[in-house]
């Protein structure tokens, strides 16, 4: 996806225009606008650019579980019991909640209590549907045709005023040192994304015996993995000019903006800086009783159940060759709780990736934000 940083962002009936100049806000319909001017009303972020939030209507802060600082409590690696022939041990992140950093930790607090709110589209929307079912057993056939129409236009109603009441705007301006290195980080994405397979590790242990060993075909080592995505997105409180690169991994998303990687789980938000965030790789065999990608690089065979001398055993019927293949194995951390591991089917795309990220790191600056102008 070709990386560009838009001059507008609507929410609502309110728009946000960037210029040289700053940020105007405006609110209306097409052809009436009233605004007010950017002069003053924005703020520039270290040496990353401009960066400015707002948040429209009201909203109870959040009060996320805190912990004493610079002391991050890690899930805990238990054990999983129900594989037979590996103890497995869960590959996860910390609490969300747990994942702080001072330089946005207003940012964090704005996004975790609007993603509180309740979604005005489903209250409207159920308050319409219930009217409506009493019309359709009072009126028939004409009532449930008007109580289709009360629903419809309750969740449109109830989505339009989620828009931006349940928005927060983050716009950036990126100096030119910045967005190279945030084009390259997105260069790298696409990269990634172009491979065949995608997967998320979830767990993974040690074989436990020479059994166990026949039954998985040789391998010393059992990894418990689900296939994800990668793409571009934002969140849905999130109103950006910029839609960052976006990665699924496991129970939550990752959104690579450009001055921090924003973290979703469910309803709750966290945040890793740039200069927080370690990303490893190495290539990894694995022996690929799934069908084969067709971007991998196979290594060699082994057998689906094989002798000590790596010979089939003929005690097993249908007994076949299958491949190892050569994938990319990505292991991103955080000192904030970040702990996830990732697997490509294609080689040499994490590099230039983990390399942009540390140009990030040291092109963008601490922020602050300014209150939004009155409306």
């Amino acid at each position: 996806m070709p990386f560009y940083i838009r001059k507008s962002v609507s929410a609502g009936p309110f728009r946000f225009n960037l210029s040289k100049s700053g940020i105007g806000v405006s609110a209306g319909v097409t052809g009436l606008r009233i605004g007010t001017g950017p002069r003053g009303h924005y703020v520039h972020a270290g040496r990353g650019g401009l960066y400015y939030r707002a948040s429209l209507g009201g909203g109870k802060a959040a009060s996320p579980r805190r912990s004493a600082e610079g002391q991050v409590q890690p899930s805990p690696q238990q054990p999983i019991a129900h594989y037979p022939d590996a103890e497995m041990v869960r590959v996860s992140s910390a609490d969300v909640l747990e994942m702080k950093d001072a330089r946005f930790i207003e940012l964090l607090e704005e996004l975790n209590a609007k993603q509180l709110q309740a979604k005005l589209s489903i209250v409207l929307g159920g308050i319409g549907a219930t009217i409506g079912f009493g019309l359709m057993l009072n009126f028939g056939l004409i009532g449930l045709a008007a109580g289709t129409g009360l629903t419809l236009v309750s969740a449109w109603a109830g989505a339009y005023l989620d828009g931006y009441r349940r928005a927060v705007v983050v716009m950036y301006d990126l100096e030119d040192d910045t967005e190279a290195a945030y084009k390259a980080l997105t260069n790298a994405f696409d990269g990634m994304t172009k491979a065949a397979a995608i997967w998320r590790v979830d767990s993974g242990g040690q074989i436990r015996d020479l059994a166990a060993w026949k039954r998985n075909a040789g391998a010393s080592y059992l990894v418990d993995r689900k296939s994800t995505t990668f793409g571009y997105a934002l969140p849905s409180v999130l109103k950006c000019n910029i839609t960052p690169p976006s990665m699924q991994v496991g129970k939550e998303t990752l959104y690579f903006l450009p001055d921090v990687v924003m973290v979703l789980e469910g309803n709750r938000f966290g945040a890793v800086g740039y200069d927080k965030l370690s990303i490893r790789w190495e290539e990894s065999r694995h022996i690929e009783a799934e069908s084969v990608p067709s971007d991998a690089k196979i290594v060699g065979q082994t057998w689906l159940h094989p002798n000590k001398n790596g010979g089939p055993d003929r005690r097993f019927a249908n007994n076949r060759q299958i491949p190892i293949c050569l994938y990319e194995s990505i292991h991103l951390t955080s000192s904030n709780g970040l702990n996830e591991l990732l697997q490509l089917s294609i080689l040499g795309r994490a590099e230039p990736f983990a390399e942009a990220a540390k140009r990030l790191a040291g092109s963008v600056g601490s922020s602050q934000a300014l209150a939004l102008p009155q409306l």
